[in-house]
């Protein structure tokens, strides 16, 4: 049984009620979605919890893993990770962090706390999610670091919206620590152009039916990114090793289509 100390610990952490809903039981999540950042993940998680089988008290992300980079991962650890998850008897319940297929210790960690659940990735055209990402982690050290060290700290932007971008290891890591049988991999390009049999393949792979009165899917989509400001040798470089691993990609998962991401031919 879970100490109800570290219970409350835990849920401070990471900015959570104490309590969950009376009446609703916690345990492993039903869905994980696991990336990418800045592929829409935000946008599709909220169509999926319009189903009226789906809860999600406590938002889209938990991040939970992050900090078991440098600290040992309990068996309280696991517990408390289900504990993140209330629903009411016949419901299901999921987050969806978008960095943890990236970090390479979250995957073996989730498969520990949550070894059924199905796993969710939204995959977005790889040079225009390096631009996107670049762009919002600029804006975070503008809001939070100013200046300090700040050439350097954009080389590292850069070098980590790169890595993020080459998914084809990100996904071989996915198929390691779970039954690949347990994956749904979404483009986000699909789901811009057809959301309704999108998000009707991702309720299905949930293992729920379309409601009776059909959902409405909200057709808004993130706005593009900018331009890169890279250099124009950088640029090309950039575009061949992301082309490179969209090949090495649909050698592992035929069906995602290539021609939905121009940018990486």
């Amino acid at each position: 049984m879970l100490n109800e100390r570290f219970r409350i610990r835990v849920r401070r952490r990471l900015g959570l009620p104490v309590k969950a809903p009376a009446g609703w039981s916690a345990g492993p999540p039903d869905f994980v979605g696991v990336g990418t950042q800045r592929s829409g993940t935000t946008w599709w998680f909220r169509q999926i919890i319009r189903h009226p089988g789906i809860v999600a008290p406590w938002g889209k992300e938990r991040h939970y893993f992050d900090p078991f980079w440098g600290e040992a991962f309990s068996a309280e650890d696991r517990e408390a990770y289900g504990e993140l998850f209330p629903r009411p008897a016949g419901a299901l319940t999921g987050e969806w962090t978008p960095r943890y297929m990236y970090d390479p210790w979250a995957l073996p960690l989730l498969g520990e706390a949550a070894p059924d659940a199905r796993i969710l990735v939204l995959l977005r055209d790889p040079w225009r999610r390096f631009l996107s990402g670049v762009a919002h982690e600029e804006r975070v050290l503008a809001r939070d670091l100013g200046r300090s060290n700040g050439d350097y700290l954009r080389l590292m932007i850069r070098h980590d919206a790169l890595q993020r971008s080459l998914y084809a290891g990100q996904i071989e890591r996915i198929n390691t620590y779970f039954d690949p049988a347990r994956v749904l991999i979404l483009q986000y390009e699909r789901c811009v152009n057809d959301p309704d049999a999108e998000l009707s393949r991702t309720l299905s792979f949930l293992g729920l039916d379309p409601p009776e009165s059909g959902l409405e899917v909200d057709r808004r989509a993130p706005a593009p990114p900018p331009a890169s400001g890279l250099p124009s040798a950088v640029e090309e470089d950039v575009r061949a090793q992301l082309a490179a691993d969209v090949r090495a990609l649909v050698e592992l998962e035929p069906e995602i289509d290539p021609e939905l991401w121009p940018e990486c031919r």
